[in-house]
């Protein structure tokens, strides 16, 4: 028995290959048998399972290093899953994921990458890699074969991922890091900070209150771009642009995408959509992109807790006012924001800096500035254009006129936790 056991082992490798291989390259009309075969053969038997869990770790290593070589990253394969499979494979996902990053240490990552493992969970949760089929199975209640057919599907959606524009340096490149001088250095703080501020502005359900947390935050969010606008007018910061990805689900993923677009023009970013993977790609210089997605994702919560509310009404439950809700309200939310941010480049020129305490001091109005913001706009479209050689328009139409009213009052009474940013 422990000879066949160890052929069983020495076999399961070229047996995964084979049915991965089998399944990648069959046709719609063929996936069924494909995959029933494959996962007929690789749970066959008890002692050939510890050598197929060994084997699929392994072929991950390749699988998962292949899409990172194309461009995608940890929260765009897991997106990917959950848009088009069933919750075992994302957990499935998420170890596999976690698996292939064993190799190599944290710091030889980047900031988002690593941010993107934590928020996952990404862990190495197994003991011995022979055990992790038989201990996930038994985590989720799944036979083997069962449990084949999932590591086959989701190896399939991987495998056939095109290659996509990237955002950062996968793993095993370089990895560029910001200089640790001037205001750069209190960025992490900076952003813990605005992020809590948020957290109280969208938990309380005092609108004064919530207007002076988000006050607070945004007034933070412009101070750090002023500075570090100027920073990169002094010569002593080199950074280029660079991009980050944001899911944008259904429903009303056009609505949405024009949400993010709005934020990230009123910032002098750049929005990509990806409709058919769900995601956009956001273009612009590092501090300015973390600040557009802290701004999107609150807004976004205030746009759903508004719609939900307009919702409650029997005239206002239709799919078409719903989207024309959502699309007026990112309409409005780009002219308010487009507003606050000519108010507070003006005061900038003006020579107002903010205080970390929030007290504000007069210095000599700087020259620098505005020339250094239109250079950094200016350098954002020019990554947009290397990064996406080929991009088209997309009009978004509404047919409710109620919903489209009652978005733009939405967005009037929406916190603009951005509202006064200077986005270089």
């Amino acid at each position: 028995m422990g000879k066949r056991a160890q052929q069983g082992g020495g076999n399961a490798g070229p047996l995964l290959e084979q049915a991965v291989r089998s399944v990648l390259t069959a046709p719609e009309d063929g996936l069924d048998l494909a995959l029933d075969t494959g996962a007929s053969l690789l749970a066959a038997s008890d002692g050939q399972w510890p050598a197929v869990s060994r084997a699929l770790l392994g072929y991950a290593d390749t699988a998962v290093g292949r899409c990172w070589s194309a461009g995608w990253r940890p929260a765009d394969l897991v997106r990917v899953v959950r848009r088009e499979l069933k919750a075992v494979h994302l957990a499935l996902a998420v170890d596999l994921i976690a698996a292939e990053g064993r190799r190599r240490p944290a710091a030889h990552l980047d900031r988002r990458w690593q941010e993107q493992l934590r928020e996952l969970a990404a862990e190495v949760w197994w003991s011995d890699d022979a055990q992790y089929l038989g201990a996930f199975a038994h985590r989720h209640r799944l036979d083997r074969f069962a449990l084949a057919t999932a590591a086959l599907e989701l190896l399939r959606t991987w495998g056939r991922l095109p290659p996509i524009a990237p955002v950062g340096p996968a793993p095993g490149q370089t990895v560029r890091e910001r200089p640790a001088a001037g205001p750069v250095a209190g960025e992490p703080r900076m952003l813990a900070r605005i992020r809590a501020l948020l957290a109280k502005a969208e938990s309380t359900e005092y609108p004064e209150e919530a207007e002076a947390l988000t006050a607070k935050a945004q007034q933070l969010m412009a101070q750090h771009s002023i500075d570090d606008a100027l920073l990169a007018a002094t010569g002593a910061d080199r950074n280029t642009p660079a991009a980050l990805r944001i899911g944008v689900d259904n429903p009303y993923e056009g609505p949405k995408t024009m949400l993010l677009d709005a934020v990230a023009a009123a910032n002098r970013c750049r929005v990509v959509w990806a409709k058919e993977f769900g995601f956009c790609t956001v273009v612009g210089f590092d501090g300015d992109l973390d600040g557009v997605e802290l701004l999107y994702t609150s807004l976004l919560v205030q746009a759903t807790h508004a719609l939900n509310k307009a919702g409650s009404r029997r005239d206002s439950r239709s799919k078409a006012f719903r989207h024309s809700f959502l699309v007026a309200y990112a309409t409005r939310i780009r002219e308010r924001l487009t507003a606050a941010t000519e108010r507070a480049t003006s005061a900038a020129a003006a020579g107002r800096h903010l205080r970390e305490d929030g007290t504000e001091e007069q210095l000599l109005p700087d020259a620098r500035l505005l020339p250094a913001l239109a250079a950094r706009s200016a350098a954002v479209d020019d990554e947009v254009g290397r990064l996406f050689p080929k991009l088209v328009s997309q009009r978004v139409r509404v047919s409710d006129g109620v919903g489209w009213a009652a978005g733009r009052a939405a967005a009037d009474r929406a916190a603009l936790h951005g509202r006064g940013q200077i986005r270089n």
